[in-house]
């Protein structure tokens, strides 16, 4: 099978030079019968649309089979028939591990297919623009602005090898800047594509990069010029073409200078071929050169006026294309870029107004317009407006100018002729002017820009950067195609021959066999064009003739080369064109035009009437050199003909005028020449723009398009000479790491490289696949693909090995489980059917039984039937017998009773009759007796006798009432003897009786009148009874209405409760509502103050990075002032000590700045002569600085007191919030302040009884003295009280605060009766239970009478049990006042022998303390003061324990409060002494000045005359060190230059230098010497930065620097004397602090100067960690056997497998351990090191993201395994030192995160979702490159798709983040220093003699 990258051979049928390749399992040989083509194979076949068209095999392929089956990725079946004569079958398709590669020579199948499909896939589906083929870098335009190109993807190209990394054109400037730096050799950039593909921008961003990178050697920011020189060019020379918007119309080569240190110094552009024909005309859709319509855009501003310009559309040269706009371009604000540009390259404004008034006089004379006068002549109209204006902005005379618009000047050799034009050559007279005054100015420009970029440093290399154009080819092909063509041909000469060159180079360096291999060439085609009788020989040959034409010169072409030359053709429809076949295409040119646009002739009459302008100087100017350019200039045709202007002077004017004749194709040769000269003196790097499409899209691939380039750009030779050769090159690791799956154990030996050899051999039989190399191994083209087709297999083999095995096991578990699930289930089915039977006969046996017992129940309901039968048959007939016999009887018996009654009634008729007879009788005898009667008892009653009959009962009831009587009153009179007593006698009885006597005569008189009451009382009793019934009815009625209404209220009371249960709910409800809102608004007000804190600190730490930046910029102006003193010293002048240094106007006071200034002046002295400008501008800058610098402080104070304020203010509005909460409390805290003064007034009252005891002994020796100290003891109490009632009221505050929030929690949640009972319990104070008491009496007394509706709701229970409650503790608050007073009363009694004992104690205390002394009468009173205020906190807790603790809280705060005055007398005391000391000394040296001399150095602080009662202890050493002002310099020499951190680190203790420093400032401050502390810090500070300075790579230095320097400035806070630093000082540190001198300015600056270490020690960290991260973080295999090593190409790829000298992840431990080890022996602060900790696991984690995402090879599932694994090993030693709490763990989360993006799934919507809620330290621009970028290791893994890709885009659109690609690798957090007090004792410190520091005294 024939190979693309082999043959040439394709659509188009061009053939190409080149052997055959074949594949070393599918070759092509003379026996074509032993080869085969088997199923499923995939190719490649040739297709109309997509170029080529992926299908595979259905069918397989057997020798002599004239097509091929097969089915494209649609699902379509194809027939491809084979060419019957060549019989070549398609190209196969590479593995689709291999696609997507950043190199396409790593392919295994080199063929044009396979490069477009791999840079459609890069392009389309990775979204990557750069590719590698070989040495090539192939750029595509995305139309798309990329975020590729910022600095900090600069930085991380920087330093990298150029297969390290991803394809970029950074990648390639990198390379071409490295290698000039090793060969020291110059290199080029060349960069060529089509119109449109991106050639400008790339050679721009080339530009940057070196910029960027190396910097300049001056002070004139060259590089800022040289990028500055883009937008002017950019403005003269690009144009908007129907293919790009900002295409360069001309080719330039910009040689960038570089020094001896590699830094920019200078630029230098050479131009060629400038396309003056779009001066004057533009085509459809086109635009002139962007200059023009900036100027019309810009022709309102105030400066413009007088050019008269208006729209672009008003002019000729601008509206010929009808498109004057671009979108999204502002030509004004592109004009004002261009004048700034003009500006930093030092063309002033004059000039450039100059320039745009001759590009207005253009546009102007485009517009003048000539008329025919006849057909042999033309004119210009009188006073033409445009012309006029011309006239005026050139300065040339309106009447030359017209002249010779229209006119000719003919020389003979003997007269001179003026020969008139007519209209049409009028006017290319007039638009030949126009494109040559462009052309001038255009020279003029470039010009000066060199002049700008141009430097007086001496050039040690050069970087050239050639932008020029590339292969063209349209339907009507003229001089310029011709032209362009004719260089790319030398181009592409040139790049063939390099790339050769670099194969050959590569096959000798590894020491293979290698044959020539047969390319291209092209030199016949460069023969054809440029030797003798060539194209360019005959058309200069033709324009010399005086009647050449174009006609004659195609006809001498076609007599010289049809026969002679097969590279050139004539078309055979045409005369006047030829064709030429070039090495890309065949281009067919048209002769019309050649002749004149190689002439480019110009009226010079015109010239001269320009050139005698004396208005515009630059006019002249322009054409002062005219008739004088020596250089190829390569002037463009009159007519759509480009130029090249030289801006190099040749040396050899003399010959002007003979050169100036020189045609434009010659000086296009000569130009051309040069190029190619410089181009071969340089090492070559080449960069191929590609355009996708012809309609500016962005990301579309058009594939037609994108193969006519890759054919005409050298892609595919590069491609086809690396397949002629070995295009596949591996390392022996590499292979040995890759095929260790093809290799047996025994074929593993030590030597891998031996190993290789063996396994190779066997593997491929035919040996010219391969060769082996030094250190590599070379395959032919197709052989990788062969390899990892049986890696597949043996993978494959495994797999399913290994799957079979699987689903063995599985298949037999499988099977075991089912054989158990059998036989369990025939166990429980013969279980079952066992069951069932038993089952059946218990059955069978039970229905024998029912059957029995139903039969026998049967049989005897049977019997039972008839019996009951029969008996009821029985018992009718018996009953029927009895009834007849019954009622015979029953007849016969009533028959006896009828006759029974009738005689009855007959016989009682007879005795009824009888007897009324009989009554009748006895009637009427006894009427008539009563007759009689009556008469007699009528007399009778007339008399006495039967008045008294008639009243002998009355008496008797009269006697009964009288022994009534009788019984009342001996009761009555027993009652009255009781109550009268033995006064009464029996005379009183007598009288008694009667009275009886005549009372009862008058009852008997009553009884007669009672007599008659009977009657009316018995009518009385009537109706009684009637009213009592009636009573009764309503009675009912009324408990009948009383029943309902009951039940109405019972109804009404249940409905009412549930009612109030609702409400309660309601309630419950509001309250829990009110509470979550209350939680809400709290958390919500959390929240934002937490927001509003965390942007305060946010904010902060900006303004800390701001000013730690402007700390970092002061240091490096520093240094470059001290270089430019150290340059200035070297030129011979003498040096200013080190003392003085510039440095020192930064920290000294202001009697310095006269030093200064003299020393200033001393320099300006000594550097006359040098450049003063320079050192002005760093000291104004210097200044500018400082200026910034406080104010960054000040605006950070101010940060601060924001910050302060804020958390104040939510304080105040939270005090304001539990405002009403507080009042209670307020009256509590004023109870408390009256109880206090109540204990005032108790005090004072017992100090009058102690004055009044003291007073009786004022007699006594002494007395005066007990009053001085009684009057000490008062003012230290007052004191005390007054401290007591603050901190009372403050904890009060404090307390009542906590009370009120509990209590308030507590209101909420009780119920309604918990209430009542908790507030009547609160009431302690009886006034307070009594009012509530007599309000419940009240209320019980208001609501008495309707009780039904009090007791609705229970209210009556509730004051039931309140008065209860009420009662109750009533009760209890009178036994506590009782016991209260008994108690009282008892401790009064104690008091007053308190006091009675404690008035003899202060007797006997004022006897001893008079004997002390005066210092320590106080602090003894006051130590008996806290022995009493003890003994009555023990005295009060034995009494009673609530008021103990309460006392002992008072008691304590007294004692704490005594103890912090005592504390405060005592600094006072030692300040007081030390002040005595100081001027005790100074009065001493004043007088004792002889004696002075005699002392020793020790004896004199000590010596002056002291106080008579100084402590004997304060003669102890004192930490101090004095030393004499000459010894300074040898105390900062030995102490700080010459110290060894090593030595000091491991046998001294940390920080002594430190230590060592501050004590000698003790001293001086001991001593009140502000000149030597002011000498002394200055010193130190300078030395300091000397010796970093000198060693500031050496991390132990610089880490030993910042630990002293930390350690100093804690020395300075904790002495200092301020409170806030010595609260954790013991009493002797506070003895030691600084007494005369406030040193917080120096704090400062010492601070400022900890931070510019701490940068430094970062900065040698990084440079110390940065070679190591990636290769231990990402390459090398820390789990061995994980990742695989794909195939590579040309470019040098790091190798995954660690070799030796390479970087391990151990390596990176190892040096973590060091820096930890370092700066712990050095004494750092702890939080420092974890800051510095942090610092460093950022730099890890930032460099290794940043990486990942620029490399395609490390983006796969098993680098994510190795990631994490590393990540863990990090984790695990910060877990081992104990800083997993620092942040460093929190700094590594980005990149965890990309290498769990890597391992996760990637292809639903839910893993979308997944990714998207765990990449959330990840941008989402890094989160969609790692996905592009991702690339499967093997082929049993997948890729992202597209459309996933897009999910993740979608589903992150929202997030609101930098659009920013890398991290910032050189950001450094802000750095705090924590105060760190030492607990070190400084009088404890001893200074070792190995410090050299004997000269130092101890103090």
């Amino acid at each position: 099978m024939q190979l693309s990258g082999v043959s040439r051979e394709n659509p188009a049928k061009r053939k190409f030079k080149a052997a055959s390749v074949m594949d070393s399992t599918q070759q092509v040989s003379a026996n074509r019968s032993e080869f085969a083509i088997f199923k499923c194979a995939r190719v490649w076949i040739p297709d109309i649309e997509e170029v080529w068209k992926s299908a595979e095999l259905t069918k397989d392929y057997k020798n002599g089979d004239a097509s091929l089956q097969l089915m494209l990725e649609d699902g379509k079946n194809l027939e491809h028939k084979l060419d019957p004569k060549t019989k070549n079958l398609p190209y196969l398709r590479n593995p689709d591990i291999l696609v997507g590669e950043n190199d396409l020579t790593a392919l295994s199948y080199l063929h044009e297919p396979a490069v477009l499909h791999n840079l459609k896939v890069r392009f389309i589906d990775s979204k990557l623009i750069y590719t590698y083929c070989g040495i090539v870098l192939v750029a595509i335009n995305p139309y798309e602005t990329l975020p590729i190109y910022g600095t900090d993807i600069i930085n991380a190209y920087s330093g990298q090898n150029m297969g390290d990394m991803d394809p970029h054109i950074f990648a390639v400037a990198e390379e071409a800047y490295k290698q000039m730096a090793r060969d020291e050799r110059n290199q080029s950039i060349i960069v060529s594509g089509e119109s449109g593909a991106g050639k400008t921008v790339s050679a721009k961003y080339a530009m940057r990069y070196f910029a960027t990178v190396s910097g300049s050697a001056s002070e004139a920011n060259v590089e800022e010029k040289v990028l500055a020189s883009n937008p002017i060019m950019e403005a003269i020379g690009n144009a908007k073409t129907t293919r790009n918007d900002n295409s360069s119309r001309f080719g330039k080569y910009i040689e960038i200078g570089f020094d001896n240190r590699y830094r920019i110094i200078g630029a230098n552009m050479r131009t060629y071929l400038l396309e003056k024909s779009r001066v004057v005309f533009q085509a459809d859709e086109e635009r002139n050169y962007h200059i023009f319509y900036q100027l019309c855009a810009s022709s309102h501003l105030p400066e413009f006026k007088n050019l008269k310009l208006s729209n672009a559309n008003d002019f000729l040269y601008t509206r010929q294309g009808c498109s004057p706009i671009i979108d999204g371009v502002d030509d004004t604000k592109e004009l004002c870029t261009t004048r700034h540009a003009f500006s930093l390259l030092g063309i002033n404004e004059s000039h450039q107004m100059g320039l745009f008034q001759v590009l207005a006089a253009i546009l102007h004379l485009g517009n003048v317009e000539i008329k025919d006068k006849d057909s042999d002549s033309s004119f210009i109209p009188p006073n033409n407006h445009h012309l006029t204006k011309f006239c005026e902005l050139v300065g040339v005379t309106y009447e030359d100018m017209a002249q010779w618009l229209c006119h000719r000047k003919l020389k003979t050799a003997s007269e001179t002729y003026i020969k008139t034009l007519p209209r049409l050559q009028a006017t290319n007279a007039r638009d030949a002017l126009s494109k040559h005054i462009y052309a001038k100015l255009f020279n003029w420009i470039v010009e000066h820009v060199n002049k700008a970029l141009v430097t007086n440093i001496k050039q040690h290399s050069f970087i050239g950067v050639l932008d020029i154009y590339g292969f063209e080819t349209f339907e009507i092909n003229s001089f310029e195609q011709f032209c362009i063509n004719y260089a790319n041909e030398k181009l592409q000469q040139q790049f063939n021959m390099h790339v050769f060159k670099l194969e050959q180079e590569e096959y000798m360096k590894e020491q293979i066999p290698w044959t020539l291999i047969d390319f291209y060439d092209n030199q016949p085609c460069i023969n054809l064009i440029e030797a003798k009788m060539g194209v360019l020989d005959l058309l200069d040959e033709e324009c010399r003739m005086p009647k050449g034409s174009d006609d004659s010169w195609a006809q001498k072409l076609y007599n010289t080369h049809l026969k002679t030359c097969s590279l050139f053709e004539k078309p055979r429809m045409s005369n006047r064109a030829f064709i030429i076949q070039h090495f890309a295409d065949k281009v067919e040119y048209q002769c019309e035009g050649f002749l004149e646009k190689n002439k480019d002739t110009v009226n010079e009459e015109q010239i001269k009437v320009l050139k005698a302008s004396k208005k515009f100087d630059l006019l002249v100017e322009l054409f002062q050199d005219e008739g004088k350019v020596t250089s190829p200039t390569g002037q463009a045709p009159g007519t759509g003909g480009r130029t090249r202007l030289s801006v190099k002077p040749d040396k050899n004017r003399d010959n002007s005028s003979k050169e100036h004749k020189k045609t434009v194709g010659c000086q296009f040769r000569n130009s051309l020449q040069m190029l190619m000269e410089t181009l071969n003196a340089t090492t070559p790097h080449y960069v191929r723009c590609i355009k996708p499409n012809d309609f500016k899209l962005a990301f579309s691939f058009d594939p037609k398009r994108a193969v006519q380039q890759l054919r005409a750009c050298g892609v595919l030779e590069t491609i086809r000479i690396s397949a002629a050769g070995f295009p596949s090159r591996w390392t022996y690791q590499e292979f040995f790491s890759r095929y260790r799956v093809l290799m047996k154990q025994k074929d593993v030996l030590s030597d891998k490289k031996l190993t290789c050899r063996n396994v190779l051999e066997k593997l491929v039989e035919d040996q010219d696949k391969y060769q082996f190399g030094k250190t590599k191994i070379f395959f032919r083209a197709g052989q990788v693909a062969y390899l990892e087709k049986l890696r597949a297999d043996k993978l494959r083999a495994a797999c399913i090995r290994i799957q079979k095995t699987i689903r063995c096991w599985l298949a037999r578990k499988k099977y075991l489980r089912m054989r158990d699930a059998a036989i369990t289930i025939q166990r429980f089915t013969r279980g079952y059917q066992a069951r069932c039977l038993a089952k059946f006969m218990r059955r069978t046996q039970a229905a024998i039984i029912i059957q029995k017992y139903q039969k026998m129940y049967v049989a005897r309901k049977r019997y039972r039937q008839k019996q009951a039968a029969a008996l009821a048959i029985q018992t009718i007939l018996r009953a029927y017998m009895a009834r007849q016999k019954y009622q015979a009887l029953l007849r016969q018996h009533k028959a006896v009773i009828i006759q029974k009654h009738a005689r009855g009634l007959l016989a009682r008729r007879w005795y009824k009759r009888c007897l009324s007879s009989i009554v009748y009788l006895q009637c009427c005898i006894r009427r008539m007796r009563a007759r009689r009667e009556l008469k007699k008892l009528k007399i009778e009653a007339r008399s006495v006798e039967h008045f008294k009959k008639l009243n002998k009962g009355m008496e008797n009831k009269i006697m009964q009432l009288q022994r009534k009587i009788d019984e009342q009153s001996k009761e009555n009179k027993s009652v009255n003897e009781r109550l009268a007593g033995l006064e009464n006698t029996y005379a009183t009885e007598s009288e008694r009786l009667r009275g009886e006597l005549g009372r009862l005569r008058g009852v008997e008189e009553d009884a007669r009148s009672k007599g008659n009451q009977v009657n009316c009382l018995l009518e009385e009793l009537e109706k009684l009874k009637k009213e009592l019934s009636t009573t009764q009815q309503e009675k009912k009625t009324i408990e009948d209405w009383a029943q309902s209404y009951k039940g109405q209220m019972e109804k009404m009371v249940s409905e009412l409760k549930d009612q109030n249960g609702l409400l309660k709910k309601e309630k419950d409800d509001l309250n829990r509502l009110i509470q979550e809102q209350n939680q809400q608004m709290t958390e919500k007000m959390a929240r934002a103050i937490a927001a509003e804190t965390q942007q305060l600190e946010t904010d902060l730490n900006e303004e800390r990075s701001r000013y730690q930046n402007l700390l970092t910029e002061h240091l490096r102006l520093e240094e470059k002032y001290d270089d430019l003193k150290e340059h200035i010293s070297k030129t011979g002048h003498r040096r200013t000590d080190s003392t003085h240094s510039s440095n020192e106007s930064e920290y000294t006071y202001k009697s310095e700045f006269a030093e200064s200034e003299e020393g200033s002046l001393a320099a300006e002295d000594l550097t006359r002569g040098m450049d003063t400008s320079l050192t002005l501008k760093l000291q104004k800058r210097l200044t500018e600085l400082e200026q910034e610098k406080q104010s960054l402080r000040n605006e950070l104070e101010n940060k601060e007191e924001q910050f302060q304020r804020a958390r104040a203010r939510d304080e105040s509005e939270f005090k304001k919030a539990r405002g009403a909460e507080l009042e209670y409390e307020s009256l509590k805290r004023q109870e408390l302040e009256s109880e206090n003064k109540k204990l005032k007034h108790d005090l004072a009252e017992m100090r009058k009884s102690l004055l009044g005891g003291a007073a009786s002994s004022a007699g006594a020796p002494g007395s005066p003295a007990y009053k001085v100290l009684l009057d000490q003891l008062n003012s230290s109490c007052e004191e005390l009280e007054v401290r007591k009632e603050e901190v009372l009221i403050l904890r009060s505050q404090l307390v009542s605060q906590k009370e009120a929030m509990q209590h308030k929690d507590e209101k909420e949640t009780m119920t309604e009766v918990a209430v009542h009972v908790e507030d009547i319990s609160k009431l302690k104070d009886a006034d307070e239970l009594k009012q509530a008491y007599i309000g419940l009496k009240d209320t019980n007394r208001s609501t008495a009478p309707d009780f039904q509706k009090l007791n609705e709701d229970g209210e009556l229970w509730l004051v039931n049990e309140g008065l209860k409650e009420t009662v109750r503790l009533l009760e209890h608050q009178l036994q506590t006042q009782r016991r209260s007073y008994d108690s009282e009363v008892e401790s009064l009694r104690g008091e007053l022998q308190n006091v009675k004992e404690e008035n003899n104690r202060q007797q006997q205390l004022l006897a001893q303390n008079l004997q002390l002394p005066p210092e320590a009468r106080i602090e003894a009173s006051l130590q008996h003061e806290i022995t009493r205020l003890t003994n009555e906190n023990l005295e009060l807790a034995a009494n009673d324990p609530t008021a103990s603790r309460e006392a002992r809280v008072i008691i304590l705060r007294r004692m704490v409060d005594l103890m912090e005055q005592l504390e405060k007398q005592d600094r006072t005391i030692r300040k007081l002494k030390k002040q005595l000391k100081v001027y005790s000394k100074r009065i001493g040296e004043m007088g004792a000045g002889q004696a002075e001399g005699q002392t020793s150095p020790g004896q004199t602080v000590d010596e002056p005359i002291r106080p008579v009662n100084i402590p004997r202890r304060e003669k102890d050493f004192q930490g101090m060190l004095e030393y004499k002002k000459e010894d300074e310099l040898k105390l900062v020499k030995n102490l700080i230059l010459e110290l060894k951190p090593r030595g000091v680190a491991v046998n001294l203790i940390p920080g002594l230098p430190a230590y060592i420093l501050f004590m000698c400032l003790r001293h001086a401050d001991y001593v009140n010497d502000d000149q030597k502390v002011r000498t002394l810090l200055t010193s130190t500070i300078n030395s300091i930065k000397k010796i970093l300075k000198k060693r500031g790579d050496d991390f132990e230095t610089v880490s030993f620097w910042l630990a002293n320097t930390c350690r100093f400035l804690h020395c300075l806070k904790q002495y200092s004397g301020d409170d806030v630093f010595m609260k954790h000082n013991t009493s002797r540190q506070n003895e030691h602090c600084l007494s005369n001198f406030d040193l917080t300015e120096y704090r400062s600056v010492i601070s400022d100067l900890a931070i510019q270490i701490y940068q430094q020690l970062i900065k040698c960290m990084e440079n110390t960690l940065q070679p190591m991260i990636v290769s231990g973080m990402l390459e090398h295999e820390t789990i061995q056997g994980v990742s695989g090593v794909k195939p590579t190409g040309l470019r040098k790829r790091t190798s995954s497998i660690a070799d030796e000298g390479t970087y391990t992840l151990d390596s990176i431990l190892r040096q973590l351990n060091a820096f930890h080890s370092t700066m712990c022996q050095h004494g750092t602060d702890p939080e420092l090191i974890k800051q510095v900790v942090k610092q460093q696991f950022y730099v890890i984690g930032a460099v290794t993201l940043n990486n990942l995402l620029l490399r395609k090879d490390m983006c796969s599932w098993s680098k994510g395994m190795q990631i994490r694994y590393n990540v863990s090993q990090l984790e695990e030693w910060l877990r081992d030192k104990g800083l997993m709490n620092c942040g460093a763990k929190e700094t590594l989360e980005p990149l965890i995160q990309a290498a769990q993006l890597l391992q996760v799934k990637k292809k639903t919507d839910e893993d979308a979702e997944a990714i998207c809620s765990m990449c959330l330290a990840l941008t989402t621009a890094q989160i969609v490159k790692v996905l592009n970028l991702y690339t499967p290791v093997n082929e049993f893994e997948e890729r992202v798709s597209v459309s996933f890709i897009r999910t993740i885009q979608t589903r992150l659109r929202d997030r609101c983040e930098s659009p920013q690609l890398l991290m910032d690798t050189k950001m450094i957090y802000p750095i705090t220093f924590p105060f760190n007090p030492s607990s070190l004792a400084l009088e404890t410190i001893q200074i070792p003699s190995s410090l050299n520091l004997a000269f130092l005294t101890r103090v």
